[in-house]
């Protein structure tokens, strides 16, 4: 590995975002799933949740959206889970806040909602949006503002459209910088472990079920 990469790799261990995260509910395309996971690991996602609770959607899916991904899942860890209970324990185990997509009367436009706090956002799938099982472990909705006849985006562009704001925020914030939650020796550790998986053998990283 040359030095021009092992230095690349430590300037994106860096730049990783522990204080925001993804969740993506039954979401049926895998191009979806693997459009989702190039946004997150360009804005510094370092890990994301999928949920699956429909009966066909299984990791052969999954492992489809894996490889729309352009290779970014090997930057990320990435939870699967079948359980709503299990997956959302996990989440607001970590993260202050988890905030739906959803079109409800609470819902706050996405530009008035802090991003540089502690956040988990939640994307439904793309027929039905966030289900009520769901909604009912969210701290609140957000919506993206729209001024055509259409009410709704694809999810892999409402979730792009989501992180560039919460990355504009953040980016203001400083926490690509001097601030960024990641203590020093984290970021250290971070970045052996992108040197280890930067490597041929380790690039079918595979996705591992977290839990039921």
């Amino acid at each position: 590995m040359t030095p021009e990469r092992i230095e690349r790799l430590k300037e994106v261990a860096s730049r990783r975002q522990p204080t925001l995260a993804v969740v993506l509910e039954n979401v049926h395309d895998p191009h979806n799933i693997g459009a989702v996971l190039r946004s997150c690991d360009a804005v510094g996602v370092m890990e994301v949740f999928i949920l699956y609770t429909e009966s066909h959607l299984d990791r052969d899916h999954l492992e489809l959206g894996k490889r729309a991904s352009g290779g970014v899942q090997k930057w990320m860890d990435i939870h699967l889970y079948t359980n709503a209970e299990a997956c959302f324990r996990h989440v607001k185990g970590k993260y202050d806040y988890l905030l739906a997509t959803h079109l409800g009367e609470a819902a706050r436009s996405l530009y008035e909602i802090d991003f540089t706090q502690s956040t988990a956002l939640l994307f439904g799938n793309e027929h039905d949006g966030v289900s009520e099982t769901a909604l009912a472990y969210a701290d609140g909705n957000l919506l993206i503002p729209q001024m055509g006849m259409a009410r709704s985006l694809n999810i892999s562009v409402a979730c792009a459209v989501t992180l560039y704001e919460a990355m504009r925020q953040r980016l203001q914030a400083g926490l690509y910088g001097s601030k960024n939650p990641l203590s020093s020796t984290e970021c250290a550790a971070l970045a052996e472990a992108y040197i280890e998986r930067s490597d041929r053998k380790n690039h079918n990283r595979k996705i591992r079920k977290t839990g039921e």
